[in-house]
């Protein structure tokens, strides 16, 4: 085994070290790109998710999510979006008179062919009774390209009372 690492090191000192110059530098520009490319897409799809919460109207956004996703809500197992659609967050948003993020921020990592988002926020719910909740909340998601474009495949949220409150 060391003879074969001392081979492979050997033979890589001996490659020319304009190959290692600028024409390798539009693959490395172009790779730099599309994760730009890819980090702009992923802020969308989370921010489309949370345009949809802050209207009060989550139709549309199954398609954010790859069928087989899992969503984990502050210490519950809600299933694939799909259910948690229909049996939580779609009814819930039905007895909302307004839901809103404030100090949002948003930051996505690479780990493979999978990202991995973290956001933070503050968010104030007025249910149609006039109760008023505001909380702290964090969100991690890993997204993976599905059929060319980014989707949710997990996603886990919890949240509490700002200090203070």
């Amino acid at each position: 085994m060391k003879r074969l690492c001392g081979a492979v090191i050997a033979g890589l000192m001996l490659v020319p070290a304009a190959a290692y110059g600028q024409q390798n530098q539009p693959t490395t520009q172009s790779a730099s790109d599309a994760r730009a490319a890819d980090r702009e897409a992923i802020k969308v799809v989370l921010a489309n998710y949370k345009a949809a919460i802050e209207r009060l109207d989550a139709s549309g956004t199954e398609e954010l999510f790859a069928a087989d996703s899992q969503i984990f809500e502050t210490g519950g197992v809600e299933g694939t979006y799909q259910n948690y659609h229909a049996h939580h967050l779609g009814p819930e948003l039905d007895h909302f008179r307004s839901f809103k993020f404030s100090d949002y921020k948003v930051d996505v990592r690479f780990e493979g062919p999978v990202a991995l988002a973290t956001e933070t926020y503050r968010y104030r719910i007025e249910t149609e009774s006039g109760e008023v909740a505001e909380r702290q909340g964090v969100a991690t998601s890993v997204l993976k390209k599905v059929d060319g474009e980014w989707k949710i495949l997990n996603m886990h949220n919890s949240a509490r009372r700002p200090r203070g409150s």
